[in-house]
């Protein structure tokens, strides 16, 4: 087995699968995810054949974008055992696959190093401009709202609250991302993360400026951040 081949052939494959993705999950936030996730695992000292593979193949079986996970799990275990990447391996690129999502938060922390530097890059590229980008564009392709200050932020939610529950693109900051730097398994990921969440903070107090400016209105007290924990200065 060449691993430099099967990650092109992995390459391939993936960009046939999503390049039309409308959610922000498409080609290049796999291609991203990739990159972010193997410069962890080269400061890190993570496997990058297992690093690669899970991030190239962490979105396919989703729930949010597989119409069939358990099916498209299959698939992937069947290229991967088609490519000849040994039994051992593929189980711990699926454990990967299989623990790396949000999903409100409900997760358990990843078993390995390598699992650590994929959830990092992936939680990395739902941060800062991208991710706010992403956000935006994501909710739209679902039909939500970008903000509605009568419909505050979900607190506690179980994993399918969060998927399918009604929301706004404003309300996933809270809801998600600006709870994801506190998440961030790995050092060289909160070194990276420190702008990021910081970005993020900046632009939701420009954004509540802005908005109230424009409408009267003094603004949500659940939405003020200088009381918030986000708001904090990451250290």
């Amino acid at each position: 087995m060449d691993k430099a081949s099967v990650i092109q052939a992995a390459l391939a494959w993936i960009r046939k699968v999503s390049e039309e993705d409308a959610t922000g999950h498409d080609y290049w936030h796999l291609q991203r995810v990739l990159n972010t996730a193997l410069y962890l695992a080269e400061q890190e000292g993570a496997d990058p054949f297992i690093v690669a593979l899970a991030a190239l193949f962490h979105d396919l079986p989703d729930d949010k974008l597989a119409t069939d996970p358990e099916a498209m799990e299959q698939e992937i275990i069947d290229w991967l055992k088609a490519h000849d990447v040994p039994d051992h391996d593929i189980d711990h690129i699926m454990e990967i696959i299989r623990t790396q999502s949000y999903r409100g938060g409900a997760h358990a922390p990843m078993r390995t190093l390598e699992g650590a530097c994929v959830q990092d890059a992936d939680r990395l590229d739902a941060m800062g401009a991208i991710g706010i980008a992403r956000t935006f564009q994501y909710a739209g392709a679902r039909g939500n709202r970008m903000y509605d200050p009568d419909l505050p932020p979900r607190v506690h939610m179980t994993p399918e609250m969060y998927r399918h529950g009604r929301s706004t693109a404003i309300n996933h900051f809270y809801e998600k991302m600006l709870k994801l730097y506190d998440l961030l398994n790995t050092e060289t990921a909160r070194k990276i993360g420190r702008k990021k969440h910081a970005f993020m903070v900046l632009y939701l107090e420009t954004f509540f400026e802005e908005w109230n400016m424009a409408t009267g209105e003094n603004g949500n007290a659940a939405f003020h951040l200088g009381t918030s924990p986000y708001a904090l200065n990451k250290n």
